[in-house]
């Protein structure tokens, strides 16, 4: 039954808004600094905090490991929380260095579930943040439960929204294909929809989901 609500709902997402070409980087540690700095605020603003870390020719992990903690502070201040995304980003780029030898495509080479369990040891990061960077820098099928999807399934009567972040991510690993490219694109659809439609007061007519 559950298997094919979700099977319903990305097809009926997908039609109405086609591929959603998230998420945006130019490298994979690009995405997982994003990734860290997206934490309580809008995409617009860590655009901005990005931008400043390119121009001064800083976005690397050797640059933001060697640059001290508050001078990286001023340049991701847009993303707000600057000063406790200043210290995540340094906490993350030092376990990228002890760990991987500061490379995101070494990290790459090992499973998903014991990159997994090293991200969450990093301070800072949380499961939807951890999963972020390995579904999105590093192309592996992990499904990321956000905000907007804990709603929309909820308010369909998928799964009780008080459900743990594991519960929701078991419905998903157990009901579909594992793919990293499908879960990419049914995880930026509920993004979509939840800023368009399905908002803390929803927007229901019109919505792709209306009627079920």
């Amino acid at each position: 039954m559950r298997n094919g609500k979700l099977k319903e709902i990305y097809r009926r997402l997908f039609a109405v808004f086609g591929p959603q070409h998230w998420w945006p980087g130019e490298t994979a540690f690009e995405v997982s600094v994003g990734a860290i700095l997206t934490q309580n605020t809008n995409w617009g603003n860590v655009e901005r905090a990005i931008g400043n870390l390119r121009n001064e020719g800083l976005l690397d992990a050797e640059h933001l490991y060697r640059l001290p903690v508050g001078q990286l502070a001023d340049l991701i201040r847009p993303a707000g929380y600057f000063n406790i995304k200043a210290k995540r980003l340094k906490n993350f780029v030092e376990f990228l260095a002890v760990n991987y030898g500061g490379r995101i495509r070494t990290m790459k080479r090992e499973e998903a579930s014991a990159i997994r369990d090293k991200l969450l040891s990093v301070s800072g990061i949380g499961p939807e943040t951890a999963d972020s960077i390995i579904l999105y820098a590093l192309g592996k099928p992990v499904f990321v439960i956000d905000a907007y999807t804990k709603r929309v399934l909820s308010r369909h009567s998928v799964l009780e929204h008080a459900s743990s972040y594991a519960d929701f991510q078991q419905l998903f690993h157990s009901s579909l294909k594992r793919n990293a490219v499908m879960y990419n694109e049914f995880h930026a659809l509920f993004v979509r929809l939840g800023k368009e439609h399905c908002r803390t007061q929803p927007i229901c007519e019109g919505c792709p989901l209306e009627g079920m």
